[in-house]
Formats: C-alpha cells, structure tokens, sequence
C-alpha cells in the first residue's frame, strides 16, 4: 500500500516537469518559427533619402529590397570621402560575380544576417566587388599609391562612379591590359589560384580535372593549373571545347556527350566550379589520395544555397581516403593580387571576357549571368 502511494506521489510531482519541458518546446519551436520567417521576410524597399548637403552626387547600382534583377536601380548617391587609410577610385570597369546576385536575392537566407533582416541595410545597398580604375585622391596614410595610379582589385560597391577602399588587395593594373580586362580579373582569378596551389596543393605533372572549365572562375583555373604543371582536363559543352582548348586544356570533355564520373580516367585534383554530380561519384574517379576541391555549386535552396555541399563534403570526409574540402577565396591577399599581375603582364593569362554591359545595364548583366551560361567574365563599363 505504501508503495503504491509513494508511486502515485511521483507520478503527482512529475506532470509539472513534464508540463513545464513541453512549455519550454514550445517557446523553442515558436522562437523558432518567428526567426526563420523573420528572416526569409521581405519587406518593402526603404525610401532613398536626400543627398547630405553639400554632397558630390554619383552614379550608383543599388538595391533597396531582395529579389529578381528587377530591384537593381541606378541611384544618385553622395561621392565617398577616403579615409586616412583609404584611396578614392575612378572606376573605369566593374565584374560581376555570383556574389552579387546572391546578396540582391538575399539568399542563401544566411546572408540576411550580414546584409539585414527584411531589406538590406543602408550600407548594404550597392553591388559590385571587382573593379578597375584610377586613383583620384589618398589619405595621408597610404603609401604604396599616389593620385592617377591605374588600380584593380576588390572594394565594396564597385558597381559606381567612385569606390574607396584601402591599399591591401589592390595593384597597378597591367600596362598590357584594358581596365575591362583587368576588372574580369580578381575574385575569379584569385579563387582559381588559391584553389588549386594552397587548397588542392597542387604540384607539377599531376593529373586535374576542372568541371566548368569555360566559366569566370573555370577560365583561369585552367590557365593557371597549366601553369603550375598540371596535366588538365576541362569539362565543358559542346561550344565551349574550342574555347578550353585555346586556353591551355590538354583534354576537354564535352558533359553532353560524356560524364565523367563514369569515365576510366582518374585525376589528382578536382576542381569543380559547378557542383552537378554527387560527391560520392566525383570521389571514384580520384586517385586514392586525391583531394575534390568545391570551388562553386549549383542550388536552389533558399536556407543553405551553395552550403549545402560544403557541409555534405564534411559529413562524408571521415569516411574516405580522398580529401574533400571547400575555401572561400582571400581577396585580401596582396601578394596574390601581384602574382596574378605578373601573369598578366607577362602574357600567361589572359581574361576571357563573355559580355560587356553599360553601368545602366547591370540588371541585365546580373540576369545573364545568373542563368549560368556566360562564358568567362561579364564586365561593366563605368563611363
């Protein structure tokens, strides 16, 4: 009888804790569900405001909402002054890059966390990152430029009359190159480069394959995976194979007519700008200590994008031989920014540029490229 009772008094002091961890659940659940749809929200575009007065007004690609090519404006917005540590750029010529189109949709939905919740925040409405100009002023500490110098490399808001960046990540732009040659150059190149020689460790006479080898990033990692000493292979369709082999590919698979997972042929590198096989079936076509570099992805996923490779490559690493690793690319790296000018310069690389477009065009130029078909560089002209 009395264990009976001492049963029932724990059953009696249990319901509260039970009632209590459902509570909490539910407050999780709900926190939950009000954060993700408080993320995934769109809200209205914010009124542009006025010009500070007194204000120099320029030329500027904005967006004030997430969405379609159809939010990218022109607007007039006050000149930058350069900070101390900054320079003031001309811009003569802009790239475009996914990066872009990912911060006009606001998607994968993570970028909102950076770029603002609902709407960008006002000091994230300008697009562009790859540029080339001239320098119309410096603060008095830089150091390494002076005012005319003809620049490239990366700096917020490159799609616009005038950025300012400071000097790391920038160099002179070849004497040999046009500014629109020079723009096509720096988040593609760098991320070819830092890919195959410090990610995939690269070394001469290995066997690489590069999977969207006719795309801005896949252009130059075959010229450059050439010029480390690499045997290449480039896959590509069918009115692209000239266009690879013309930048140094020693074979070229045309994805119409062959897949390459399937082939007999195994690599020591891959570098796969595009994403359009299972991990697994990239990893049998790798030597046994080969490594899969995931440089670029395609996805639909609003939540994840291009993350979700990444994070599936990590769950699948500790289970094979083969490496599998994914980077994003340091455009900070000035010695890079250099190396790649000596290249160019030099004649050992060379942009392919697909498209050029006015600065008023930039929708335009954002939708092509976003529909994945360019072949090399789309490139702005900022008159």
């Amino acid at each position: 009888m009395e264990i009976g009772l001492h049963a029932c008094k724990g059953a009696t002091l249990m319901r509260p804790r039970a009632k209590s961890a459902a509570t909490l659940a539910l407050v999780v659940v709900l926190g939950l569900l009000a954060l993700a749809f408080a993320i995934a929200h769109d809200s209205a575009p914010a009124p542009a405001p006025a010009l500070p007065a007194g204000a120099v007004p320029m030329t500027a690609v904005v967006h004030r909402r997430y969405g379609s090519p159809d939010v990218v404006k022109l607007e007039q917005l006050a000149k930058p002054t350069p900070k101390d540590d900054e320079l003031l750029i001309r811009v003569r010529a802009a790239a475009i890059n996914p990066l872009d189109w990912h911060y006009m949709r606001g998607t994968p939905y993570v970028v909102r966390l950076i770029a603002g919740l609902g709407r960008p925040k006002p000091d994230r409405i300008q697009l562009g990152v790859d540029f080339a100009g001239t320098v119309e002023a410096v603060g008095k500490r830089v150091t390494q430029f002076k005012v005319g110098d003809e620049l490239f490399g990366t700096a917020d808001g490159s799609l616009a009359d005038y950025t300012v960046s400071t000097e790391v990540g920038l160099a002179l732009k070849p004497s040999n190159m046009t500014f629109e040659q020079a723009a096509a150059v720096p988040i593609a190149a760098l991320t070819a480069l830092q890919g195959l020689r410090d990610v995939g460790h690269l070394q001469p006479g290995q066997q690489v394959l590069i999977n969207g080898a006719s795309g801005g990033v896949g252009t130059f990692a075959v010229q450059l995976a050439k010029s480390l000493g690499a045997e290449v292979t480039g896959v590509c369709s069918t009115r692209n194979l000239e266009l690879v082999r013309s930048i140094g590919a020693d074979h070229v698979i045309d994805y119409n007519r062959s897949d390459y997972t399937r082939g007999a042929a195994r690599y020591d590198l891959i570098f796969d700008t595009v994403g359009n096989h299972g991990l697994l079936a990239s990893v049998r076509v790798l030597t046994p200590r080969g490594t899969l570099v995931i440089a670029g992805t395609q996805s639909n996923d609003p939540w994840l994008g291009p993350l979700a490779r990444p994070l599936r490559a990590r769950l699948i690493s500790p289970f094979v031989k083969q490496r599998l690793v994914t980077f994003l690319a340091d455009t900070n790296r000035t010695t890079d920014v250099n190396l790649l000018r000596g290249l160019l310069q030099d004649g050992k690389l060379k942009p392919v540029i697909d498209r050029e477009y006015s600065l008023s065009q930039a929708p335009e130029a954002i939708r092509y490229l976003e529909a994945g078909h360019a072949r090399g560089k789309v490139v702005i002209r900022v008159d």
